[in-house]
């Protein structure tokens, strides 16, 4: 059987893959340990969960208006007027199947066949596959670790062509934890305000989590011209332990909205009702969860950080948000185990699954071979034992 031509342009995404191999190993009766999964280890908060119970005893178990619920969206608006300054109205927004559902729906309803969409690298690994699904053209921005890992106005402005129809910024950043600062920002907006005919994605999925005294920014917050290009992402998944529930949105001007609410009332229609009413909830209600898990992952990231620092060759620029560090281990490729050479991130994740019983994502997956992914959203003994491993593993390696 021949699939569509577009099958063959895109990869299934690793993360989730290396999440699977660890579920696997661990059914086996393996000991694994993995830093691979991108979700908090928290439960959904109480009065969400009740408020989902209470919608479906209420008899809100039917279909709703393909683009959310309108308290829904009222409540969306208050939560990015509150902690953004922003002003947007129900028809600026679009409630969707998560975030990444909102992403895809932007991509489809943007691009045309050849529009260029920049990435910054290292990237979330979803990006450039659905770029490519809408027919565009990733192109790839690099942002090094000696940057830590930012991105420069003057790589920006060498990006930019008359083909550029958007670029993302992702902050906090999937993978590296950084997020951009106020003068960061103001520095992208002014190349950007030379080229008028570039959108910006800004893609705030773990904006509530912030460290080291950072302090919440947008692009459209830091330069207000920007805000009609400007798109903000964001979902219920990472803030509000609710990967499962798939509940996310875009806010943009009401022309885009109207051509996203379109695109999916043929695709999926409404996202799940008593979840958009467990989302409410959640926006609205005890907000003291989400800060005993922000302060638990700081804990951790400490932690985490402190373990890095310690092991020979390995550097690892600060995260500042998010719930990742992305360290540069390069120094330990062209080395061996029992014959077997680590030549890149695939391989020396390979040999970390293999000899240590340790899950992680390799940086080639996020366009910077030379780093590795750890996600410390797991049990601090897990910290503990995960990287004493890791240093085992690192050290048998010559």
């Amino acid at each position: 059987m021949q699939t569509a031509h577009r099958m063959s342009l895109v990869k299934p995404s690793v993360t989730l893959a290396i999440t699977a191999k660890a579920n696997e190993l661990k059914a086996q009766g393996v000991a694994i340990i993995s830093f691979g999964p991108g979700q908090p280890d928290f439960q959904t908060p109480d009065h969400i969960q009740l408020a989902a119970i209470d919608a479906m005893r209420a008899g809100h178990t039917g279909y709703t208006a393909a683009s959310g619920i309108p308290e829904l969206k009222q409540a969306i608006c208050d939560s990015i007027k509150r902690d953004y300054g922003l002003e947007y109205a129900n028809d600026n927004i679009n409630v969707s199947c998560g975030g990444k559902h909102a992403l895809y729906n932007l991509f489809m309803s943007l691009l045309n066949d050849g529009d260029e969409v920049i990435i910054p690298a290292p990237y979330w690994v979803s990006y450039p596959d659905m770029v490519l699904l809408a027919g565009g053209k990733p192109v790839i921005a690099p942002c090094p670790d000696t940057d830590n890992f930012i991105l420069k106005p003057e790589t920006l402005d060498a990006a930019i062509t008359e083909r550029t129809k958007v670029l993302i910024l992702n902050t906090p950043s999937n993978p590296t934890g950084v997020h951009y600062g106020k003068e960061n920002l103001k520095a992208l907006a002014e190349v950007l305000l030379k080229h008028p005919q570039v959108m910006i994605i800004s893609d705030d999925v773990y904006f509530k989590m912030l460290f080291d005294g950072a302090t919440w920014a947008n692009i459209s917050m830091v330069e207000p011209k920007l805000k009609e290009r400007t798109i903000i992402v964001n979902a219920m998944s990472k803030s509000y332990c609710m990967t499962g529930w798939r509940i996310g949105w875009a806010a943009a001007e009401k022309e885009l909205v109207a051509a996203v609410n379109k695109l999916q009332s043929q695709s999926t229609s409404n996202p799940n009702t008593m979840a958009q009413y467990a989302a409410i909830a959640g926006l609205t209600g005890d907000q003291a969860p989400l800060a005993k898990m922000v302060e638990s992952f700081d804990e951790r990231r400490k932690y985490v950080l402190g373990r890095l620092e310690a092991i020979p060759g390995v550097s690892c620029p600060r995260p500042n948000g998010a719930f990742y560090v992305f360290p540069n281990l390069s120094a330990y490729y062209g080395k061996s185990f029992n014959g077997q050479k680590i030549t890149g991130s695939l391989e020396l994740c390979a040999y970390l699954m293999e000899e240590a019983h340790l899950a992680a994502v390799p940086g080639e997956a996020f366009g910077d071979d030379k780093c590795v992914r750890f996600s410390y959203v797991v049990a601090p003994e897990d910290l503990q034992e995960g990287f004493d491993r890791l240093e085992k593993a690192l050290a048998a390696l010559s």
